[in-house]
């Protein structure tokens, strides 16, 4: 498998951000690991070796990077204002600076022809992101896979809330969204799946009321329960990212 590290300046962040590339062509990916992770997670946690029939086939180039959740998600001791701002950067980051790197990449790769926008990816925490990047940004994100997520900005910032914290909240800015919005007809001609356990440590209420707000609006987005026996840990997530990747694919 082919992999390539990269450490760059981020100018939005304003510090060194680092990542891998997984791959040698195809759809991009980005993998962005559970709460307070960091790249090697994709690898270090063996989502390499579940995703590698599609990576090492050219289906799909999958890019893992750094989250900074110690500084905004998990610093429940931090002022909450500061903390939304700075995940809202991180956010630009992603979509300002991850994003279009990627793109280029795979149009280079692929051909300008090709389908080159992103399918975003991640578990538990990463999951939430991936909704957000997603469901924010469809010009830039065709397909989505999230496994075990919370959809809900409260999860970060408890009682506090402001226009920030409400933007990183799917369940709040989704009941909100017009029924002729355009992004709907964008979520549709794309495949996008969430997909939640009902076992040990799931949280899997949040998952529901996306369900819901998605069914009244008609957003096709597939919203996938599995059983009292699934449980919020990796073996199930390499589970279901096998059982998802063909379909997300649309092979």
């Amino acid at each position: 498998m082919q992999k390539q590290y990269f450490k760059e300046y981020s100018p939005t962040l304003g510090r060194d951000m680092e990542g891998m590339v997984y791959g040698h062509a195809g759809r991009p990916m980005l993998f962005i690991p559970c709460q307070d992770g960091r790249h090697p997670d994709f690898e270090g946690f063996h989502m390499t070796e579940t995703l590698a029939p599609w990576i090492e086939s050219g289906q799909i180039q999958v890019t893992s990077i750094d989250t900074l959740d110690k500084e905004t998600w998990s610093d429940k001791g931090g002022d909450p204002y500061r903390r939304a701002r700075r995940h809202e950067a991180w956010m630009s980051y992603i979509f300002n600076e991850v994003a279009p790197a990627m793109i280029a990449r795979a149009e280079g790769i692929n051909g300008p022809d090709a389908d080159n926008h992103i399918i975003s990816f991640g578990c538990s925490l990463g999951a939430t992101h991936a909704v957000n990047c997603y469901l924010r940004r469809p010009d830039l994100f065709s397909g989505m896979m999230a496994l075990s997520g919370i959809y809900t900005g409260a999860y970060g910032w408890d009682s506090y809330s402001d226009e920030v914290v409400y933007a990183n909240s799917p369940v709040d800015y989704m009941a909100n969204l017009p029924h002729d919005h355009r992004y709907i007809e964008m979520f549709n001609r794309q495949r996008a799946v969430i997909c939640v356990g009902q076992g040990s440590w799931e949280q899997p209420d949040t998952t529901f009321q996306l369900k819901n707000i998605f069914a009244q609006k008609g957003i096709d987005i597939w919203v996938d329960a599995w059983g009292y026996d699934v449980n919020h840990d990796w073996p199930w997530w390499h589970k279901q990212a096998t059982y998802f990747m063909p379909w997300l694919l649309g092979r």
